[in-house]
């Protein structure tokens, strides 16, 4: 197999430039052809495909994943239910993961969005060392969210 380093770059007609891709066992591939003259480049097409796959896979690898937790309290949410849910959301904080907590209102409980706010706004406060708040509790229909991210 020929080195592309060898050849000189430089203007040449398609039959000459066909001949030297064939000296040095390569490929004419056309990269430009609304150029003119068109541009062309003598390589190794298969390692030019090659190539080209893994810095796509690992541009792929590099990538991050945002992985959204829930968290689903009622306005009436007990000590030990609030407890055993609140360990739940640390964890998922600590593994990396954003922590969508919400209250669900159900029937005539929106009377109660006053206590929903306030559980929310302890869960924050509760969670402070391994997040912080992205949005504020908010009331959307019958739910009242609140996001958190995890702290780096």
């Amino acid at each position: 197999m020929g080195d592309v380093e060898e050849i000189e770059i430089g203007v040449y007609k398609t039959a000459k430039a066909l001949q030297m891709a064939r000296e040095h066992e390569l490929d004419l591939v056309l990269i430009t052809e609304n150029a003119k003259p068109p541009v062309a480049k003598i390589l190794d097409y298969k390692k030019f495909l090659y190539d080209q796959k893994k810095r796509q896979k690992e541009m792929k690898a590099k990538q991050t994943k945002v992985v959204i937790k829930e968290i689903r309290f009622g306005p009436q949410t007990d000590d030990h239910d609030y407890e055993f849910k609140k360990r739940h959301a640390e964890s998922f904080l600590k593994d990396g993961a954003k922590l969508k907590a919400y209250v669900f209102f159900k029937g005539r409980s929106i009377v109660f969005k006053d206590q929903g706010e306030i559980l929310l706004l302890r869960l924050a406060q509760d969670l402070e060392e391994v997040g912080k708040v992205e949005q504020m509790p908010k009331l959307e229909g019958k739910r009242m969210i609140m996001m958190m991210a995890p702290k780096k």
